[in-house]
């Protein structure tokens, strides 16, 4: 629907991003006046977006906030990358202008319920299988911070049953009214601490759409993450758990199969034969989207055949090919260890795997990842910047299998050699040192290892 909320009223967005874009255009429609702002110099790509939004009245500037955009704003609507010790945030601040998240935004401006899907890591697979299973009967888009959807406020006029929304902390942090009907909580681990300040910061952030005034009808939790069930105690009445068998009202797996069990009562969902997903973080995305579905009353057999068809986005161990005995898989998106850890968990001690790891280091504690990867890898091969901290690491923790490559091509050669059963990219380390980012240096790992067929 279209507001009135913003009639009239000085707007200023922070960034040319996508989100800030789908703000600008929202906003205009809304009748409000609209200034754009961005710190960053104007690039070649920019300009027919800059053209696009004049067109629609919205005022644009480039490398710089001036006081002719800032003075006078009623609100201001922030792109996730902009930290709170921005400079643009401290001046804001000192005129007492609000500051809100894109989301918050859309959520002002629809009556359509939100699914909301915040944690750590697997965020991105369980919105797209959130999404995949409601598409068997309802009319859902997802959006938010999921890179493959919209950001929300490009869909608050079309007719859904649902928006399925990824959330990250920076979002939630400018989120203060914004409730969904379920909020959905993967795993909280260390990370994002430079941006939030610190990690109290940075759990705070994500628990808001869980309790208070943004209290959900429905919670759903991960029974394995000893925080988040100590966090549950404070949460409302309807909470359901995943990955245990754990009080009345949760999903889990027993004798190689999932359950969803309500009010008590187990019903089984699926065998994991039945699964192309592996490992117990994606049977973990599972559970999330059976709970979910099964609140909403999708039947059974509507999910079961969902799971069935559903494919992992790339770059979430994502199974590239089978190359003689070899299975290669691309798990680029694991940017820090404890996202590694969950891949490298997913395979059997006794497999033969070559594990591909390094990159830019992000500094944290190596311990559970050199303890998983003396149970569940044969060969670990380091490239990037890391290299010399995870051998000094791995090394101290008695595993001695280590390879050092210059290249990303290097370490798929020397690991083809091997004639391992699996060859895993799973870098634990942030990209930037060799790619554009993640994405960038899973295309790369894929390109050559489909070049040596």
């Amino acid at each position: 629907m279209t507001s009135t909320k913003f009639k009239n009223k000085k707007v200023l967005v922070l960034g040319l991003s996508k989100s800030g874009i789908s703000a600008a255009k929202h906003l205009a429609k809304c009748g409000a006046k609209v200034y754009l702002t961005e710190s960053r110099e104007q690039k070649f790509e920019d300009i027919q977006k800059i053209a696009d939004l004049n067109k629609l009245g919205i005022k644009v500037e480039m490398s710089g906030h001036s006081d002719e955009f800032i003075n006078g704003t009623d609100i201001a609507i922030t792109s996730p990358g902009i930290p709170p010790t921005s400079e643009i945030f401290q001046r804001l601040n000192s005129l007492n202008i609000p500051i809100i998240s894109e989301i918050e935004l859309a959520y002002l401006d629809t009556l359509t319920p939100f699914v909301a899907i915040t944690g750590t890591n697997g965020k991105t697979t369980t919105t797209a299988l959130m999404t995949f299973v409601f598409e068997t009967t309802y009319k859902v888009k997802p959006c938010g911070n999921y890179e493959y959807g919209n950001p929300p406020s490009d869909l608050t006029d079309e007719e859904l049953d649902y928006l399925i929304c990824e959330c990250s902390s920076f979002q939630l942090e400018m989120s203060p009214t914004f409730t969904p009907k379920i909020s959905v909580w993967t795993n909280f681990t260390p990370d994002h601490i430079s941006w939030h300040g610190n990690l109290e910061n940075y759990f705070n952030a994500k628990a808001k759409i869980f309790t208070g005034k943004q209290t959900p009808k429905f919670s759903v939790l991960n029974a394995k993450d000893e925080k988040l069930k100590e966090f549950g105690k404070t949460c409302g009445e309807n909470i359901f758990w995943f990955g245990e068998d754990y009080t009345d009202n949760c999903c889990y797996v027993k004798d190689n199969s999932i359950y969803f069990k309500r009010n008590g009562k187990s019903e089984l969902i699926i065998d994991l034969r039945d699964c192309p997903m592996i490992g117990e973080h994606n049977y973990q995305n599972i559970e999330c989207a059976v709970i979910c579905a099964k609140l909403e009353n999708i039947t059974t057999n509507n999910i079961k055949r969902a799971i069935m068809e559903f494919k992992v986005p790339e770059h979430r161990l994502e199974k590239v090919i089978k190359i003689g005995d070899t299975i290669f898989y691309n798990d680029s998106k694991a940017t820090n260890p404890e996202a590694a850890l969950v891949a490298i968990n997913s395979f059997k001690p006794e497999q033969n795997v070559v594990l591909i790891a390094g990159g830019r280091d992000k500094n944290t504690d190596l311990k559970e990842f050199c303890n998983a990867i003396n149970k569940h890898i044969k060969t670990v091969i380091l490239i990037g910047e890391a290299t010399e901290r995870f051998e000094k690491n791995l090394t101290e923790n008695n595993f001695k299998n280590i390879i050092k490559e210059k290249t990303m091509q290097n370490a798929i050669d020397k690991a083809i050699e091997l004639k391992p059963d699996i060859v895993l990219l799973s870098p634990a380390c942030a990209s930037f040192d060799m790619f554009t980012g993640y994405e960038e240096r899973g295309k790369v790992f894929k390109e050559y290892v489909l070049s040596r067929l």
